[in-house]
């Protein structure tokens, strides 16, 4: 029996989703279309691709060896599109990008809407969560993190360094005496609910030598919307403030903190000249929308 090529596209959404539910949610087939494309696959190679257990699908060794030549097809696919909706001076299709929620809230709906504005034809999507980006699973064709990725077959490009600084509402530091960082103890604090900070570069409180939060999100809006509700103090992103008006810098010399931001992307995208063209002009703009956000505060 000949595969289906289409049956490959099918194999691929379940070894990234691991289940025949998340992979039909990606497709838009049903659970049970989906498991029969799996069972005309496995036939077509005469293997099995994949265990079934309580935790989802798992892949069987002739399933890994399938998935080295399946996404090569993929990217090969990929690379054919490009070189036709690529081949004009305009970027087309869909790009969708994962960043954390304060990049995302921020500093991307201006750059994109830039980019659209320019490019008519394309479609840009902005994963915002609270959370790294899974690239190999396909959540998104490049990601923002805030810490460069130590592992795996990955394009890494730092974009700009970010400022952060102690703030607090108007009302909140007129009512307090804020000198030094020793008037800071006691006071209540904002930030990341702390078993859900997933990169020890956002565990700003904990640098600062700050053991309890008052009032904790994970999500950056949510904090500083707290923060300016008066609930106490929180680490800001200088390039959010512009923002949050009602938000003021305190001991903006004794404590500074500095982070980046990078852009990852999978390392056989590289071929692609649309998605190319696209982060050179992403990080082209993220650069100068931080530059500019933080020179308003």
């Amino acid at each position: 029996m000949e595969p289906h090529w289409d049956d490959m596209r099918v194999f691929l959404a379940v070894a990234r989703e691991e289940s025949l539910s998340g992979a039909g949610r990606k497709l838009k087939l049903d659970p049970a279309t989906v498991g029969r494309r799996i069972t005309r696959l496995e036939a077509a190679v005469e293997a099995p691709l994949f265990l079934k257990s309580p935790q989802g699908y798992t892949l069987t060794p002739p399933g890994e060896r399938l998935l080295a030549h399946g996404e090569r097809v993929e990217q090969a696919m990929r690379a054919g599109m490009d070189a036709i909706t690529g081949s004009t001076d305009r970027l087309s299709g869909q790009i969708r990008i994962g960043a954390p929620d304060g990049c995302a809230t921020y500093l991307l709906p201006q750059v994109c809407l830039s980019i659209a504005h320019e490019n008519p034809d394309l479609d840009i999507q902005i994963v915002a969560q609270p959370r790294v980006v899974n690239l190999s699973r396909r959540e998104a064709d490049m990601a923002i993190t805030v810490s460069r990725p130590t592992a795996g077959q990955l394009l890494v490009q730092k974009i700009a360094d970010y400022h952060l600084h102690l703030a607090g509402s108007a009302d909140y530091l007129a009512a307090q005496a804020i000198q030094s960082p020793a008037d800071l103890r006691g006071l209540p604090m904002v930030g990341y609910i702390p078993d859900m900070i997933f990169d020890a570069e956002l565990d700003y409180l904990h640098e600062l030598g700050v053991d309890r939060v008052a009032m904790a999100s994970n999500s950056v809006p949510v904090q500083l919307r707290l923060t300016e509700g008066g609930q106490g103090l929180c680490v800001a992103h200088d390039f959010a403030l512009p923002s949050h008006p009602g938000l003021r810098r305190v001991l903006t010399d004794e404590i500074a903190l500095t982070r980046a931001f990078y852009l990852v992307r999978h390392q056989s995208d590289q071929r692609s000249e649309r998605l190319n063209r696209f982060s050179i002009l992403l990080v082209e703009r993220l650069r100068a929308e931080v530059a500019r956000l933080e020179g308003a505060t």
